[in-house]
């Protein structure tokens, strides 16, 4: 694995960048070709999976997302299949490794043309998301602009550290998480939901709303100080 990455490091970074494009447009095209699953057949997949369900469920939902497949299908996927609380968890779970994964692969293929091509303007956006915080991250993934896993991609473009990405994208999808694998579980066994249990997304929206209030106050004042 390693001496394949070296060779692919050794390649132009223009060809990398291409066969980024390339690997993003292929996605793009499954997500239309590939048939979506019946929510209602899900459930029979816990059985089959046995005591390999969290890593199946994790590394599955990684995979998906990587795929530029739809959080929200997922985490619905996972409640459907899971309960709740185990599925918005292995949807948590399957959200930080696809992070990682996108960030990787988009560090990898898109870096160093990025580095070497920005001026201007694009040069102090690449500074800003090279300076971010945590809760920039968790602004940025909250803001409806690409689905989850592209904005992991572009993020490994950029000049963002890894571990504030991680971090970020972690809370940033603890809101969801939780409610959307209550409504899958409601909707593959209707009645036999505690909707309690989507009450951690309530909590996670609620610290996500201080989070950017924090960070848009330090803006602020960042802005008020004389340069």
């Amino acid at each position: 694995m390693i001496p394949a990455v070296r060779r692919l490091l050794r390649q132009p970074s223009a060809r990398r960048f291409a066969l980024l494009l390339a690997l993003l447009a292929g996605f793009g095209v499954l997500l239309f070709l590939v048939p979506r699953p019946d929510p209602a057949q899900l459930p029979r997949l816990a059985g089959c999976l046995d005591g390999y369900a969290p890593i199946a469920a994790i590394v599955g939902g990684a995979l998906l997302l990587v795929a530029l497949v739809p959080r929200t299908f997922v985490t619905l996927a996972a409640g459907a299949i899971f309960g709740p609380l185990e599925g918005a968890a292995y949807a948590l779970g399957a959200a930080l490794l696809a992070a990682a994964i996108g960030f990787t692969v988009g560090r990898l293929l898109g870096r160093d043309f990025v580095a070497e091509r920005v001026r201007g303007r694009l040069a102090r956006l690449d500074g800003w998301f090279a300076r971010q915080s945590v809760l920039g991250v968790v602004t940025v993934r909250l803001l409806p602009i690409a689905g989850f896993g592209l904005v992991s991609y572009g993020y490994g473009t950029t000049g963002a550290r890894v571990l504030p990405f991680l971090a970020g994208s972690l809370i940033a999808s603890a809101p969801t998480a939780f409610g959307y694998a209550a409504v899958g579980a409601a909707i593959s066994s209707p009645g036999h939901v505690n909707w309690y249990a989507a009450a951690p997304a309530s909590l996670g929206l609620i610290a996500s709303v201080v989070l950017i209030h924090r960070w848009w106050r330090a803006e602020r004042q960042r802005r008020a100080v004389p340069g």
